[in-house]
């Protein structure tokens, strides 16, 4: 009974050798599987961060650009001469020369100030004489960009920084007993509103330059930037980073050439009406309506610049970093496509680009000029 019971028990075996290292050559592949699995998650959630970096910085690097152009030719109430309808006579404040942008404030002549209130926009295709300082290491086929106004906000109000009297301020005179219209001071001026008494508004006097700067010393990361320098303290300081990865930028100037009766622009003779009766439409004075395109490499006139009531903006950002193993062959156009010059590309250096654009309406400019 004994040897019976023992010779039906089951005898106990382990995995052979075979079938071990089939399992083991089956754990191996689904820890392969797995591990590309997440290594391919971790890639393309990369890629996607970096995507969505370059469509981040786009959109507020147009966006910056777009609010600032919005604000250009904002002198608070003061319409300078040669765009004033109902100023009689031959326009005395029509710029003369295209003004320095970092020019100090300590050597602004009053012909330097008419200059710079009459030309709200200015385009260079390199670094602006004198502003070598204040821009360096600029992208090589880039514009600069210069935006004037009026600070839209008065000083010590909600979000608008206190007076100060080391600052420029712009300064539009509502009494007819003030021997000027408007003014440009430091710390501001003594104009009145229209009871000859109160002081009018000052506000701080803005200058801006846009570039593109390319890091090759410091930081040394060789990423390009979109710039931007103020003017304060009565200089123009030293431009400071905006936005990385902006790669090319150019600009298109529209401007008003011709009177809504198809003749001319003649901002220096007095206006001229086609019905001196019924006084509706200035037949030497432009009509708000852009009638041409210039553009850095043209370049554009004294008159081009003076007469811009459009801006048109290209920019080419690309990722700030390589995407592995990533190749492409397009080209962009910052610009019009028939400039042989607004071509970049093909690229072979695995960063992913993408152009964005924008159109701006000087309103300020373009407005003011409109007929019914």
């Amino acid at each position: 009974m004994n040897s019976f019971t023992l010779a039906a028990r089951p005898q106990s075996r382990g995995f052979g050798l075979i079938e071990l290292l089939v399992a083991m050559a089956i754990g191996l592949l689904l820890m392969g599987a797995t591990l590309k699995l997440y290594l391919d998650l971790n890639r393309s959630h990369q890629d996607m961060a970096r995507v969505n970096q370059q469509i981040e910085a786009g959109g507020v690097a147009i966006q910056v650009l777009r609010e600032d152009l919005l604000h250009a030719g904002f002198w608070n109430g003061y319409v300078p001469e040669f765009d004033d309808f109902t100023f009689s006579t031959a326009p005395t404040d029509y710029p003369t020369a295209a003004p320095g942008p970092c020019l100090a404030f300590s050597s602004w002549t009053a012909t330097e100030k008419a200059n710079r209130v009459g030309m709200a926009i200015q385009l260079f295709d390199d670094v602006p004489t004198g502003c070598t300082t204040q821009l360096p290491d600029r992208v090589a086929d880039s514009d600069v960009l210069v935006v004037r106004y009026a600070q839209t906000c008065v000083p010590g109000t909600a979000n608008c920084a206190a007076l100060n009297a080391a600052d420029a301020y712009f300064q539009a005179s509502q009494c007819n007993s003030d021997a000027v219209r408007y003014s440009i001071e430091l710390g501001g001026g003594t104009l009145t509103q229209r009871d000859c008494s109160t002081l009018a508004e000052r506000r701080q006097w803005v200058n801006n330059i846009y570039y593109l700067r390319t890091y090759s010393t410091t930081p040394g990361d060789g990423i390009p930037t979109l710039m931007r320098s103020s003017f304060s303290a009565g200089v123009q300081q030293p431009a400071v980073a905006l936005i990385e990865g902006v790669e090319a930028m150019r600009f298109e100037l529209g401007v008003d050439q011709v009177s809504d009766a198809g003749l001319a622009v003649v901002s220096t003779d007095p206006v001229a009406w086609a019905n001196t009766e019924v006084r509706t439409s200035p037949t030497n004075r432009g009509d708000g309506a852009a009638d041409a395109l210039c553009r850095s490499a043209t370049p554009c006139t004294l008159a081009d610049q003076i007469n811009t009531v459009m801006v048109k903006a290209y920019l080419l950002v690309r990722t700030l970093n390589e995407t592995q193993g990533y190749t492409s062959d397009k080209t962009y156009f910052v610009g019009d496509p028939g400039d042989s010059d607004a071509e970049f590309g093909p690229f072979s250096d695995g960063f992913k680009r993408h152009v964005y654009t924008t159109s701006v309406r000087l309103t300020n400019v373009s407005g003011r000029r409109e007929t019914p």
